[in-house]
């Protein structure tokens, strides 16, 4: 998609991170705006996107965004990722394809030391692992 071609709407690409979301508009005369929020602050308030695409529009928090002046909302985030890498939130499980439960355990046998005899694995990051039987039918 060619980005650096006039739309006459908005576009806004937005990175949620654990602590700050950022946020890239491109406004309908092409410029680029950025803006930067705390990703959590329930005292001013409850979601740092849709605030911060307010912001930008310069809205106030009881106006609706004006969904007819808007073409894209795209959003990343790294929040699951680093909870999940952290060890914090709620407990997790693998759910795979019956006969690779242990797959991701096995991994690639990249050892730095080839020849060691005491093989020091890395924590898993699921707690359960669940085969499931299933199909794959192509078209």
């Amino acid at each position: 998609m060619d980005y650096s071609a006039q739309s006459p709407l908005w576009q806004f690409w937005i990175d949620r991170g654990g602590t700050f979301t950022d946020i890239v508009a491109k406004q309908p005369n092409g410029d680029l705006l950025t803006h930067k929020l705390l990703s959590d602050n329930p005292q001013h308030y409850q979601d740092a996107a849709v605030q911060g695409i307010r912001d930008i529009l310069g809205l106030s928090k009881d106006e609706a965004l004006p969904i007819d002046q808007i073409a894209a909302v795209k959003m990343g985030t790294t929040v699951a990722t680093n909870a999940l890498l952290e060890r914090k939130g709620e407990r997790t499980v693998l759910l795979i394809t019956k006969g690779f439960g242990d797959a991701l355990r096995i991994g690639y046998q990249n050892r730095p030391d080839l020849f060691a005899l005491n093989i020091v694995l890395p924590e898993l990051l699921y707690e359960q692992v669940i085969e499931v039987d299933e199909r794959y039918r192509g078209f």
